[in-house]
């Protein structure tokens, strides 16, 4: 919401304006956020200017300029001339609207335009251009740039102004470019600051003043028989809440459709945004900005005689006023013209059968109160938002709409010399908000910590005067409802203001007298934390895995977890691969995405595509986060209903249908994992490496992964490894992930580099194979290592690690490590066979091993590989 600045001062009684700054400390002092100061950026001489001359010179590309001589007073060349009055400014402009004679306003060299635009003496089309002369747009001041401010059309309703312009005077303040605007950042539920009359009234709350009045404090007529008719149908109401539940409508004739309006009006509108139109149009924005009430204006000639508010048809169709034909919905709240065409979307944007045009006399004026889950689903519905959705769906005061209505019949008559009608249309089905019981001790105990000790003062501003004199000065009544305790503390019935529909509980109650007294006033006191908690195992194992994984080079990352059909594809799912089963989001940010992933690497390998697309060759990234699975078919959970609290049958009903969500963790590695340098040849990443990660991580937790050789997609089948559990007992478990080198077609497809590897965990399944034991230590040897190597002649298709788990096996305790360091096929060799080499390496806890006994257990070693796998000793050959 942009505040221009003399417009809040005036709302509250400012004499002196402050800077724009002083009034963004001031509204943040009680919560409302400054985004933005708009205005001053101007710099000069930005004078005015009288034409002397125009010379007309068409160009060769068709277009013709004007080379101008324009009086700027005592600058620019006059002044470089030492105040010669013959000498005068020479400005090259392609504009056509004025001659000479006009004022205008220019811009001389060293002058700096909004967005840092900096003005110089150029030679421009055959001459030198001494500044320029200056058009609305480029001054910031509205969006017209089809031709340059001609003063006597700005000032005509000003005589007094265009008497006194003098050529060289300074034009900043004569058009208010020195006028400062605050932009407010508005939340959610504070809704009514989404005006000049709910910030004027938070500023005057900041600065301690008095002297705010309501600009919507007027006296309204009561409604009466003569009005225009209106009926309220709501068949079908969201939650139970009626779309409509107040509706004012006054009417107008005769208003000179030519009628200007007004500069200050006009001035204001731009400053806050909005670009004025005509005299009818701009007095509904006007005024919804002023109160935070939106208006919408109908041209009465268009009209048949009746409004009727209703829900949508099935199938109706309205032209809007963007010229765009929109289906409507069910749900979509209409105004229509009787009960059957439709008029405009409740709250939202108005349609083009009843617009009010460069003829209308006669004006419909419609004040009235929406539902503001009808508002914004319509709003989202259409994606179109409009200032009025914006303010309908935050919530808008109910008792408003007769004083507004009213604003509008003044100013429409005032400036517009139309006449108001006698009927007053006021169909009010609004319902009283039931006051809050609120004890003023409350404040106190939930504000300041050790306030329930007995003897423990009161602080300043939070006794029972204090809080009761908070809860007015928002506008709430209060009375009281018992009996006062030793500290005079005493329960009290709230009525909040009907501008303030966040105000529905005791607490809420209690933070707006914090934000009175000021959040900075709150100490700040850490809980300390009851002996025996802290991190569970779980969080442990999970944070252990990320520094594990940084340490070893890859980057965590965080990826959106929506995702859409169209990945299932280029991931080469098969048709009944589970994973393709994906829980569907009901209002999905984007329509490309509207599930949720069932893999994090549905998530990781774009952002891996992202990452490389803007430079990056070598890289490693992983991802800990959650997969989502449907249940059952047709699991779907209840809406419980509003206002009471859900009975454990539906919560056990809700609880069964929220979709398993297991934590999973993901690596994916492209480019080289060692980079080319003076050590010799890089290394591309290979599956191996994906392979080891998962294996490590394992490691890492205490649990034996074990690779296996298998086909899963995405990964390349002859390149993929599914990674078992080994229980603590060795008993094989469950395939917990899949790890290895990622199809070639998948690559192209998600348009990552070609070889790129990946690796998928199921965090909660390795985690369980531990159930949650410490792992445990062992006893570090301080004896000599022995080593051994040997040389085994396999069948080509026995996996490596068989091997290697039946020399493990047979090997004994005593054995510390094994490692695989050599693999060889060629002419040496049988036809079908292939050599695996591997390093054994012996330990003792309590002894030396001698050589003997390091021979017989390589020998039991072998012996269990031969039984295993049918492996040999390689021998010469």
């Amino acid at each position: 919401m942009l505040a221009p600045v003399e417009w809040l001062c005036e709302l509250v009684g400012l004499l002196q304006t402050p800077s724009g700054e002083e009034v963004a400390a001031d509204l943040v002092r009680v919560g409302l956020e400054e985004e933005s100061i708009v205005g001053g950026e101007i710099t000069g001489p930005l004078v005015v200017g009288k034409v002397l001359d125009v010379t007309d010179e068409p160009q060769k590309n068709g277009k013709t300029i004007h080379f101008c001589h324009v009086d700027v007073g005592d600058h620019g060349q006059r002044a470089a001339a030492g105040g010669d009055p013959s000498v005068t400014q020479e400005i090259v402009c392609g504009a056509h609207n004025f001659s000479a004679g006009d004022h205008v306003v220019c811009i001389l060299p060293g002058g700096v335009l909004p967005g840092d635009f900096a003005i110089s003496a150029r030679k421009t089309y055959g001459h030198m251009s001494n500044g320029m002369i200056c058009s609305s747009l480029e001054l910031g001041l509205g969006q017209d740039h089809d031709g340059i401010i001609v003063l006597e059309e700005m000032f005509a309703d000003r005589p007094e102004v265009l008497a006194s312009l003098k050529p060289g005077d300074d034009a900043i303040p004569l058009l208010g470019l020195d006028a400062e605007t605050v932009e407010v950042n508005v939340t959610p539920d504070r809704g009514y600051c989404f005006s000049m009359r709910g910030i004027a009234r938070e500023y005057a709350l900041s600065r301690g003043l008095d002297s705010f009045r309501d600009p919507a404090a007027v006296e309204t007529p009561a409604a009466n028989d003569t009005g225009y008719p209106v009926r309220l149908v709501d068949d079908a109401p969201i939650h139970g809440r009626q779309g409509c539940d107040r509706y004012v409508a006054r009417i107008v004739r005769g208003v000179d459709p030519a009628a200007p309006t007004p500069a200050w009006m006009a001035d204001r509108l731009t400053r806050s945004g909005m670009r004025p139109i005509s005299l009818t149009v701009d007095v509904t924005n006007y005024l919804m900005l002023l109160t935070g009430q939106p208006l919408h204006a109908f041209d009465l000639d268009t009209l048949s005689g009746s409004i009727e508010v209703r829900r949508a048809h099935a199938g109706e169709t309205l032209r809007t006023l963007d010229d765009v034909e929109r289906t409507l919905d069910t749900e979509d709240l209409l105004i229509t013209d009787g009960g059957e065409t439709p008029l405009a979307i409740a709250g939202v944007m108005g349609g083009e059968t009843s617009e009010v045009s460069g003829s209308t006399s006669a004006i419909l004026v419609e004040a009235a109160h929406f539902d503001p889950v009808t508002v914004a689903r319509s709003s989202r519905r259409h994606k179109f938002s409009t200032e009025a959705s914006r303010r309908f769906e935050r919530g808008v005061d109910p008792r408003l709409a007769p004083a507004v209505a009213q604003l509008a019949v003044d100013l429409l008559v005032e400036l517009g010399g139309g006449i108001a009608d006698a009927g007053v249309t006021d169909v009010d089905e609004t319902t009283p908000v039931a006051p809050i019981a609120f004890h003023t001790r409350e404040a106190w105990r939930l504000v300041e910590p050790g306030s329930s000790v007995p003897g423990t003062p009161v602080p300043a501003g939070l006794d029972h005067e204090a809080v009761v004199a908070a809860l007015r000065a928002i506008g709430c009544e209060v009375a009281d409802a018992g009996e006062a305790d030793a500290d005079s503390f005493r329960p009290v019935e709230v009525a909040p203001p009907s501008w303030r529909p966040d105000l529905a509980t005791g607490p809420d109650l209690v933070e707006e007298i914090a934000r009175l007294r000021g959040y900075d006033r709150i100490p700040a006191v850490l809980p300390s934390a009851p002996s025996g908690r802290g991190l569970t195992a779980r969080q442990r194992s999970t944070r252990l895995v990320g520094t594990a994984l940084a340490g070893l080079g890859l980057t965590e990352v965080l990826s959106y977890p929506f995702v859409g059909e169209a990945t299932f594809d280029r991931f080469g799912y098969q048709a009944d691969d589970a994973r393709r089963r994906a829980v569907r989001i009901a209002n999905p940010l984007s329509d490309e995405a509207p599930l949720m992933r069932t893999s994090l690497l549905d998530s990781l390998l774009p952002m891996l595509r992202v990452n490389v697309g803007r430079g990056a060759g070598d890289v490693s990234l992983f991802e800990c986060g959650l997969v989502f699975h449907p249940r059952a078919e047709g699991a779907a959970a209840p809406v419980p209903p509003v206002g009471e609290r859900p009975s454990v049958e539906v919560l056990e009903e809700i609880d069964a249908a929220v979709p398993e969500q297991p934590r999973h963790l993901a690596a994916v590695l492209a480019g080289q994992s060692v980079p080319l340098g003076p050590w010799g040849e890089g290394r591309v990443v290979e599956a191996a490496d994906a392979i080891g990660l998962a294996i490590e991580l394992g490691r890492v937790l205490g649990v034996e992964l074990r690779p296996e050789a298998a086909r899963y997609a995405p990964w390349h089948p002859g390149r993929c490894a599914a990674i078992r559990a080994i229980g603590r007992d060795g008993t094989p478990g469950e395939v917990v992930g899949h790890a290895g080198e990622l199809h070639p077609k998948v690559c192209a497809a998600v348009e990552v580099p070609a070889r790129t590897c990946a690796l998928e965990l199921d965090l909660d399944a390795v985690l369980a194979v531990t159930g949650g034991a410490p792992v445990q230590g062992h006893h570090l040897s301080t004896y000599p290592v022995a080593r051994t190597d040997v040389a085994l002649v396999v069948d080509t298709d026995v996996p490596a690690g068989d091997v290697a788990r039946a020399l493990r096996e047979g090997a004994g305790e005593t054995l510390e490590s094994l490692t695989l360091f050599d693999v060889y096929e060629g002419d040496q060799l049988p036809e079908g066979k292939k050599s695996l080499a591997y390093r054994l390496t012996f330990r003792a806890a309590d002894r030396t091993l001698k050589t003997g006994q390091v021979s017989a257990m390589r020998d039991d070693a072998v012996a269990s590989a031969r039984r295993a796998t049918g492996a040999e000793i390689r021998g010469p050959r």
